[in-house]
């Protein structure tokens, strides 16, 4: 059986799946075949793997860092919030039921055996595991039913790296707190620290190393810099997805829903430097000089269509089709652009029937079944293959489907408008194809976008550099000769 190691964080978002993928990919050029692991992960952020299922994108960076195509193993148990108080549960890449959270509770113990036997699987195939934790690990009030920190850690008896992030302030208290707040089983597990995210002269916190030292029995393992590359890594929360990217002169504004979903669609993008691409925040307007507006993907389409034209998002859209703009609808922004989303049984959240944007002559009725699978489309954009997916509720048929997006196999996919500058498709994954990425922008823009640098090749340099800053600032070869 193979070795493991566990990653968990004093909190949400302090690192743990970089640092996770930077180890694995750290592992796997030293020989080691390595595997990435996470029991529990949250996140409407999902990749389908090789067996047919679905999981977390994050792990599917990780299993990329570790030269393998993502296995539902990796990520046993993913829950896709479809409201603030309930999930969609996926096990081992299928769709179990939705739960509220009280009741997700009451089926941890099933829910654990499961993720010990995809860990077992892995254990069986690999010589060494890295597994990620979910949150905070000092989260005492879940602490009896847990199965995502030291529940899982316990229950396997695997030694744990626990991680705090400098960059929000008070990690002292942070790492020390956590040590605190756990049993003594717990703690016992957990064999040293990280501190991420640092800026600045990172001796200036050397007696800060010692003290946290001190206080918990924990060994330093090193301090890590502020990575500004990290955001072009896939977002594993929606929250880390923000901002602006590029500086071309070809204008991109993303729409971020509250239950936005499949949002590493636009890593691509951001990694163009030849775009400029905006992510359009709640509260904020479209700008009059965007080219092209995205509606992404949704976990829940029809609430978060109310919530658009609560922004006045529709207005803006309007505005920008009249003076001739273009406009994309990915998955459940595809089926926002239509006339009519009817879902009387509630399988895309409660039993209702909305009225769409109007923009293409489509009508989506909602379905219990997940259209869901790995597929090779041929655009009618540009006639370009596309290596993508699908993942989906939902039938879409009208008129401008007459005039599809693309096609698998004999099977039409998607539509467009009758003037060309309203499109909608439920294809995952388009950017990532650099013939099509650039031939589309090329078409949008009037102008040559040829001879990018490859997209996989963007991302595998970044995850180099990233690998050298562990190298130069952490103690590796020691965090990796823990597992066991």
């Amino acid at each position: 059986m193979g070795k493991a190691l566990m990653v968990q964080g004093t909190g949400s978002s302090v690192g743990k799946s970089l640092l996770v993928a930077g180890l694995i990919r750290a592992a796997y050029k030293r020989g080691l075949r390595v595997a990435p692991f996470k029991p529990q992960n949250m996140s409407n952020n999902a990749a389908i793997t090789i067996d047919g299922g679905e999981a977390g994108r994050a792990q599917a960076f990780q299993a990329f860092a570790a030269g393998l195509e993502l296995h539902s193993d990796m990520n046993p148990i993913l829950l896709k919030p479809e409201s603030t108080q309930g999930s969609q549960i996926i096990l081992q890449g299928k769709k179990y039921k939705s739960l509220k959270a009280r009741e997700y509770f009451s089926h941890k113990a099933k829910f654990l055996k499961i993720a010990l036997q995809s860990f077992k699987n892995l254990t069986n195939q690999y010589e060494l595991i890295i597994v990620e934790g979910a949150g905070s690990a000092a989260e005492v009030n879940l602490r009896k039913n847990d199965i995502a920190n030291m529940g899982f850690a316990t229950a396997t008896n695997i030694p744990v790296i626990m991680i705090g992030d400098i960059d929000r302030g008070g990690v002292i208290a942070q790492l020390v707190g956590t040590k605190e707040v756990i049993t003594q089983e717990d703690e016992s597990l957990i064999k040293g620290f990280l501190i991420n995210k640092f800026k600045g002269d990172q001796t200036l916190f050397d007696d800060g190393i010692k003290f946290i030292e001190k206080k918990t029995g924990w060994k330093g393992f090193g301090v890590l810099p502020f990575f500004e590359k990290a955001n072009l890594f896939p977002a594993e929360d929606s929250h880390d997805l923000k901002g602006n990217y590029g500086t071309g002169p070809f204008k991109v504004a993303i729409l971020k829903l509250p239950r936005i979903a499949n949002f590493d669609d636009f890593d691509p993008l951001k990694l163009d430097t030849r775009l400029s691409v905006t992510i359009i925040e709640p509260n904020q307007v479209i700008s009059p000089d965007t080219n092209l507006i995205i509606l992404p993907g949704t976990k829940s389409t029809i609430a978060d269509l109310e919530f658009l034209r609560s922004q006045n998002w529709d207005i803006d859209i309007m505005g920008h089709v009249r003076r001739g703009g273009f406009v994309l609808g990915i998955c459940g922004g595809y089926q926002m652009l239509g006339k009519e989303i009817i879902d009387d049984e509630g399988f895309d959240g409660k039993a209702s029937r909305s009225k769409g944007l109007n923009l293409l002559n489509v009508t989506t009725k909602m379905g219990k079944e997940k259209n869901l699978g790995k597929k090779r489309f041929v655009s009618f954009i540009n006639q370009n293959m596309i290596n993508g997916y699908e993942i989906h509720l939902g039938q879409t048929i009208g008129l401008d489907c007459e005039k599809p997006f693309a096609k698998t196999g004999d099977k039409l996919e998607g539509a467009i408008s009758k003037n060309g500058k309203v499109m909608g498709t439920y294809i995952h994954g388009l950017f990532s194809e650099d013939n099509f990425r650039e031939s589309f922008f090329s078409e949008l823009s009037n102008t040559d976008f040829a001879s990018n640098t490859p997209y996989q090749q963007n991302v595998n340099k970044v995850l180099e550099d990233f690998v050298e800053v562990l190298e130069q600032n952490i103690d590796v070869e020691s965090i990796l000769s823990l597992a066991q």
